[in-house]
């Protein structure tokens, strides 16, 4: 606590609060949302299962709208990446400089789990625990990194992407929008593989959004560290995020939500439920972009009080604690499920699996509360990793491994590992949950993965050699 007492003290003061507690709120949503709508059962064969409560409360699936904050995450990260990297490169560092920095934070807890989830299910199976149910157990745990692989697609592309804000404003967006559109058209139509790029579009399009979000924080702040640059935004202008904005992204986005959802022919649910004709958030649909654009309007709406509130001493330590172990958060909330339902499976005291019943109800509340208990012993265990490496970004020590390689090579390998680290994350996505695997993570996902983090982690310690003057 004391640790967090002097980072909070140390809070520059022109940092943008507002958006870490934004950060913090979406993923304490998605943790609640998803510890909620889980039931744990038996098959028919005697087998723990689980599946979504969503599937027999139909009359819920409107309250998705509010707990479906992944797009709160990618308009917040694309605020702060577009800081971070107007920040490195005020002070001279490369693109390649920026991705090996950021790439620390979001590598070394998603390489913990992946870890420890492999050595477990080895243990299992050399105890003589089945293939395919380890897998089953190990999929679930693992389903937060289907929104990790597009996350870290969209930062390694941010450089790009921001260099086209730069000269075309909100005509990316609107780019990303229609092909968002066109991929939506082809699952419809019942052509799917057109929205496969959807998976990329869709997240690309509400980050974008964040940076013309941020161009309007530095512009309202010509002092601060981070502004100075004028953003041109539509047409030379930057984008609008005043009240009136505001209100004109709320109503827009609800009107479309509404005509899209009870109207349209998409799910009202913003979560994934089993048998609908079209998943809304994987990949993203347009009424999840409709969904982003209300909650674009709401979070400008509540800024001004919320920095208030962040200006008191407690509220913001309560962040930044947050903060600090955000990611291993997301990361470890599933596994404290399969924990918490293995231990009630040996006591024989399984929840109830009566969807919607009294029993079923009353359940919910001690089943949050000893999720939390287990989370926070979680957390408490693996947290400090990601805290060590938020410090440590940015801290490039010298070293002999790497070699000193040439700005080309190291961009090259650095894009390299961004590929491999995705593809890693998206094959396990993929490998269906029954797959009997030995590890309980298909090899070549793993494999993938780690070859990609080593590369990072190689290039993060190796010093590169500058570049010729010109």
């Amino acid at each position: 606590m004391r640790r967090v007492r002097v980072l909070a003290e140390r809070t520059p003061a022109g940092r943008e609060r507002y958006v870490d507690f934004l950060r913090a709120l979406a993923i304490g949503l998605v943790v609640l949302g998803h510890w909620t709508v889980t039931v744990i059962t038996y098959d028919g064969s005697g087998n723990l299962t689980g599946f979504s409560a969503l599937v027999d409360l139909r009359w819920a699936r409107p309250v998705t709208w509010l707990f479906q904050v992944i797009p709160v995450f990618f308009l917040v990260g694309g605020f702060a990446n577009a800081a971070s990297l107007t920040s490195s490169r005020s002070r001279g560092q490369t693109a390649t400089q920026w991705l090996l920095d950021r790439s620390g934070r979001l590598v070394r807890p998603t390489t913990v789990l992946l870890l420890v989830l492999a050595t477990g299910s080895l243990v299992g199976r050399l105890a003589g625990g089945d293939a395919a149910e380890i897998r089953t157990v190990v999929g679930f745990a693992t389903i937060p990194l289907w929104f990790l692989s597009a996350y870290i697609a969209v930062v390694a592309l941010t450089p790009v992407m921001h260099s086209l804000h730069r000269r075309a404003g909100f005509v990316v967006p609107l780019t990303l929008l229609a092909l968002v559109a066109v991929g939506d058209a082809g699952r419809l139509s019942g052509h799917g593989p057109l929205s496969g790029g959807n998976f990329l579009f869709g997240w690309l399009a509400i980050h974008q959004i964040g940076f013309a979000w941020y161009d309007s924080y530095a512009a309202d702040r010509p002092g601060s560290t981070t502004g100075g640059e004028r953003p041109r935004g539509l047409l030379g202008r930057r984008m609008p995020m005043g009240r009136r904005s505001a209100v004109l992204f709320l109503l827009s986005g609800s009107a479309t939500l509404v005509l899209l959802t009870i109207a349209g022919p998409y799910p009202v649910s913003m979560i994934t439920v089993p048998g609908e004709r079209l998943d809304n958030s994987s990949p993203p649909s347009l009424a999840l972009l409709a969904l982003a654009t209300v909650q674009l309007g709401l979070i400008l709406l509540c800024r001004r009080p919320a920095e208030r509130l962040l200006r008191r001493p407690r509220p913001w330590r309560v962040v930044v604690a947050v903060n600090a172990v955000v990611l291993t958060v997301f990361l470890w909330h599933l596994s404290a499920v399969v924990v918490l339902a293995g231990a009630l499976n040996l006591a024989h005291w399984l929840p109830p699996s009566s969807v919607g019943t009294g029993a079923w109800w009353a359940w919910r509340v001690p089943w949050l509360l000893a999720l939390t208990v287990i989370l926070a012993g979680l957390v408490a265990i693996f947290g400090p990793i990601e805290a060590r490496a938020g410090r440590r970004s940015g801290d490039r020590r010298p070293g002999r491994a790497g070699g000193r390689l040439t700005p080309t090579h190291r961009t090259v390998l650095t894009a390299v590992g961004y590929a491999c680290l995705v593809a890693g994350l998206l094959i396990n996505s993929m490998v269906r949950m029954s797959a009997p695997e030995p590890l309980g993570l298909p090899p070549a996902a793993l494999a993938a993965y780690l070859a990609g983090a080593g590369v990072l982690r190689l290039l993060r310690s190796s010093p590169g050699r500058p570049a010729p003057s010109a």
